[in-house]
């Protein structure tokens, strides 16, 4: 396992026969030293203002960064996430680490360590996203003149396309019998995520419109309501799902096992939402909006075009062909 060289760049620090040292011989090095001083210094005086000591090590840091910024910045989902990164990978990895003696290489090497234990790239973006943004956080705070984050460093994720449902597996999904049926229509005819599915009461409908509060992105929406999906609605009271919002693991398994569709998720109904959407000629701006996405970018995911969307057009292309032939 690597660990910060923290031990051996405290060596370059201005300590009692620096000057002598083999660093302070080189040319610049007297500038680069009174720099480090001046910017520790600095340094100093914040960490003294805050109660921090001047040796004070990332483990300190994480547990600040998680109490103050990450508590009120994050939903619940992302301070339980942030909670888990410091403490399974950070902490065992870079926690004895002099906060302020951390450098890229540091980085890197955390990175290494992190794939070195099997981790998707997903996974260890996501991680080395958490150690980013607290090392940000530590710059804003005067903790660290600057962050020491390289570039280059997060994995390539290979893009993989949102897993669809096909049309065998909408009408098994659909036919089931209430709730699981019902709960299923609302997700594939609106494109909700679980939490908000679970979340939405009949009051919610304005007319023709599904209003939905308490989203991932922190915006009120509107979804539209087909007509047959609109009756169902209005013939229920209170919560429109009777699940739990912590239980879309439960509710998978339960389907999964009613329609032998193997890898069946709730969220795998809000990709085949917006790909029928949009294969339907639908706009890819009104799709982000009903999908409450902040960037257009997100919703592209979606413009991809699927396989049954590429059988269908070569099909109707085949058939232009020959109708041309016969004349």
């Amino acid at each position: 396992m690597r660990t910060c060289r923290w031990a051996v760049l405290d060596s370059f620090t201005s300590e009692p026969g620096e000057a002598n040292s083999p660093i302070a011989a080189r040319p610049g090095a007297a500038r680069a030293v009174q720099k480090r001083r001046a910017m520790e210094e600095r340094l100093d005086v914040r960490a003294r203002g805050a109660g921090w000591p001047k040796e004070a090590r990332v483990e300190r840091a994480a547990h600040a960064w998680l109490a103050g910024y990450v508590a009120t910045a994050r939903n619940a989902k992302g301070r339980a996430l942030a909670r888990t990164r410091v403490h399974r990978y950070l902490l065992p990895l870079l926690g004895p680490c002099p906060l302020r003696l951390l450098t890229g290489d540091d980085v890197r090497g955390y990175r290494l360590d992190l794939e070195a234990r099997g981790l998707a790239p997903l996974t260890v973006t996501h991680i080395l996203s958490d150690l980013r943004a607290l090392l940000l956080w530590a710059v804003s705070e005067g903790r660290l003149e600057r962050s020491p984050f390289p570039r280059r460093v997060l994995p390539r994720v290979q893009e993989r396309p949102p897993a669809g449902l096909l049309p065998l597996e909408v009408k098994l999904l659909e036919g089931l019998p209430d709730p699981w049926g019902f709960v299923l229509r609302l997700l594939l005819g609106t494109g909700l995520r679980w939490g908000e599915a679970c979340r939405a009461r009949a009051e919610h409908v304005r007319g023709e419109w599904l209003e939905v509060a308490q989203t991932k992105s922190g915006r009120m929406r509107r979804v539209p309501l087909r007509m047959e999906l609109l009756m169902e609605v209005r013939a229920r009271s209170g919560d429109l799902v009777p699940f739990a919002a912590g239980s879309p693991g439960s509710f998978a398994r339960t389907v999964r096992r009613k329609t032998g569709i193997a890898r069946f998720h709730p969220h795998r109904c809000r990709h085949t939402f917006a790909m029928r959407w949009l294969e339907s000629g639908g706009s890819l701006a009104v799709l982000q909006e009903l999908l409450g996405h902040r960037d257009l970018s997100t919703t592209m995911r979606y413009a991809r075009v699927s396989a049954d969307l590429v059988s269908r057009e070569a099909a109707r292309v085949e058939s232009l062909r020959a109708k041309r032939s016969e004349k």
